[in-house]
């Protein structure tokens, strides 16, 4: 046998044998040293922390009614903005109403020349009185058997078409006048004085302010919570906050968001509020119990699930897991809302990271 490979075969049989052959730990045996001990304190104690003892900061926290509430992006918007439009052709004879002008119902937005249409009507009525007259001496000539049944029937359909068109003529003459449908603002002026108005020319747009809409689109995991009739908060893009109530809830979704319309009416009795600005709303949803905790007592399991760390009756650290359903807006009072907890809970607040679920803590220092 070659000498290079008895070398080989004695090192391969040293190895298995290093591998084999039970062996103790290297080096002198050192002693386990005690477990380390946890204490927990209340928020806000006068409890010092010690480097020999750890010490995590708790709080408890207790069950409460809480509304939850659905956060919607959405903007302002009139109640209704109607182009008026002329129903007969004239010339416009008297300055329109300026833009920006607070009007009533029934108040004239523009004016068109009379022209013939006072003539027409004078005519129509002459020639109403006229077919009345022949009408009657017809059912005169009748009583006395002197007149058919066929020209009676002719001088009353005579009368008949006399007064449509005095109906006609009375109709064109106040169509003269282009009248507001409602009170509202003037927001638009297309015409001028001395134009030409043909039938659907737009006059002015008339906007109704009072009360003003709240319009936004609502997901369609949430449009279940909802209801007509549910309130409604509001911040403004300009910092206002206002309320209101749900006037609509759309039952067919958009077709490219896959989101309901939701309307909310709002007083805007003093019109301070316009249209078209940025809103942020908050409505009503379910009634749940639920606990407020601090934002910073979440945590994470092993398994990426939310959740905080609580001391249980016998102060042994759990984890337990919690579905976050609102925040809180007191800024006096910040955190947020969660379901999953019952009843009081002890929360581990600060220190999370050092404790571990099964964990005892000093009870010494436990409230």
């Amino acid at each position: 046998m070659k000498k290079q490979q008895l070398v080989a075969i004695v090192i391969f049989l040293a190895v298995v044998a290093w591998m084999i052959i039970p062996r103790g730990p290297v080096g002198t045996s050192v002693e386990a040293g005690p477990a380390v001990v946890v204490s927990a304190a209340p928020e806000g104690s006068n409890v010092g922390e010690s480097i020999e003892t750890p010490l995590v900061r708790t709080l408890t926290v207790n069950e409460q009614d809480y509304t939850q509430q659905i956060r919607i992006r959405g903007r302002t918007q009139a109640y209704r903005h109607v182009m008026v439009r002329a129903e007969e052709s004239g010339k416009l004879v008297n300055e329109p109403v300026a833009r920006g002008t607070r009007v009533s119902r029934g108040d004239v937005l523009c004016e068109l020349a009379v022209d013939a249409r006072d003539a027409n009507l004078n005519e129509s009525l002459s020639r109403l009185e006229q077919a009345q007259f022949e009408y009657n001496a017809s059912l005169d000539l009748q009583k006395r058997g002197l007149q058919s049944d066929v020209i009676v029937a002719q001088q009353k359909a005579a009368v008949a078409a006399a007064e449509a068109a005095v109906t006609r003529a009375e109709l064109a003459l106040s169509r003269t006048k282009i009248l507001a449908p409602f009170d509202g603002v003037v927001e638009t002026r297309t015409v001028e004085l001395g134009d030409l108005l043909s039938v659907g020319t737009v006059c002015a747009s008339v906007l109704d302010d009072s009360p003003m809409l709240l319009v936004g689109l609502v997901p369609e995991q949430n449009i279940a919570a909802l209801a007509v009739g549910s309130q409604v908060e509001a911040e403004l893009g300009t910092g206002m906050r206002i309320t209101g109530h749900v006037t609509y809830l759309a039952r067919a979704a958009d077709t490219s968001s896959r989101s309901y319309r939701i309307e909310v009416e709002v007083d805007n009795s003093n019109t301070d509020i316009r249209e078209g600005i940025t809103a942020e709303l908050l409505v009503d949803a379910q009634d749940l119990r639920a606990h407020q905790i601090p934002s910073s007592a979440l945590t994470l399991d092993d398994s990426g699930e939310i959740g905080v760390k609580i001391l249980d009756r016998n102060n042994v650290v759990q984890f337990q897991r919690v579905t976050i359903v609102g925040d809180s807006s007191n800024q006096l009072n910040p955190g947020v809302w969660v379901t999953g907890l019952s009843g009081n809970a002890t929360l581990v607040t600060i220190g999370q990271e050092i404790v571990f679920p099964g964990q005892r803590v000093d009870s010494t220092t436990v409230f």
